[in-house]
C-alpha cells in the first residue's frame, strides 16, 4: 500500500479535493492520510474541519498554524509554525507522496516540509497566473518543489514546463471543479 498524504487548508480546495480523496480512500493499492490546517481550524472561518468529518474522512493530524490575519508578519509566522509542525507530522505518518493543491501559504509550508523530508510532492493546479498577488510566486515555488504536476489546461502545462519541470511529469487533467 502506498500512503498518499493530502493536505487541505480551506473549504474551497477541500471541495476540489474531496472526490480525489474518496478515490484514494476506496483504492486497494493506496492508503489515504489527511492533514487539516489553515482556515479549517478557525472558528472565524466556520471551523470547516466539520465538513471533512461529516464526509466520514479520518483526519490523521491537525496543524494549527495560528492563522490570525493576513499581514506580512503573521503570514511569515504562520509559515514558520507550519514548517515545524508539518515536518513532525510527516515524520510520524511517513507518507510515500504528499498531495497539495494551489497556492496558499499553509500549503507552501507543507510543501517546504515535504521537500526537506525528501517526500515526493504531487501539485494540483500549478501553472496558473494571479498577477499582483503573493499567490503566484508561492504557486510557482510549490511547483518547483514538486515531482508530479496535475494542471488544469495546456496553457498551465506549458507554464510549468517553462519553469523547468520535466514534461513527462506534467499532466493536463483538466479542472477538478468541472466534475462537481
Amino acid at each position: 500500500m502506498k500512503k498518499i498524504c493530502v493536505v487541505t487548508g480551506t473549504r474551497a480546495e477541500y471541495g476540489l479535493l474531496k472526490h480525489l480523496m474518496r478515490g484514494i480512500q476506496n483504492s486497494k493499492k493506496l492508503e489515504l492520510q489527511i492533514i487539516v490546517t489553515g482556515m479549517h481550524l478557525s472558528k472565524k472561518f466556520g471551523y470547516t474541519i466539520n465538513e471533512i468529518l461529516d464526509d466520514k474522512f479520518k483526519i490523521d493530524h491537525k496543524v494549527d498554524i495560528k492563522l490570525v490575519n493576513d499581514t506580512s508578519l503573521n503570514i511569515s509566522k504562520s509559515i514558520g509554525i507550519g514548517i515545524e509542525k508539518f515536518s513532525s507530522c510527516f515524520k510520524k505518518l511517513n507518507p510515500d507522496l504528499v498531495l497539495v493543491l494551489g497556492d496558499r501559504y499553509e500549503i507552501f509550508a507543507a510543501a517546504i516540509s515535504a521537500m526537506l523530508s525528501r517526500i515526493p510532492i504531487a501539485h494540483l493546479h500549478g501553472g496558473e497566473a494571479t498577477e499582483g498577488l503573493i499567490d503566484e510566486p508561492i504557486r510557482h515555488s510549490i511547483s518547483k518543489m514538486s515531482h508530479l504536476h496535475f494542471v488544469a489546461s495546456e496553457e498551465y502545462k506549458n507554464r510549468v514546463i517553462q519553469l523547468g519541470e520535466d514534461p513527462k511529469k506534467v499532466f493536463n487533467v483538466g479542472a477538478l471543479g468541472l466534475d462537481i
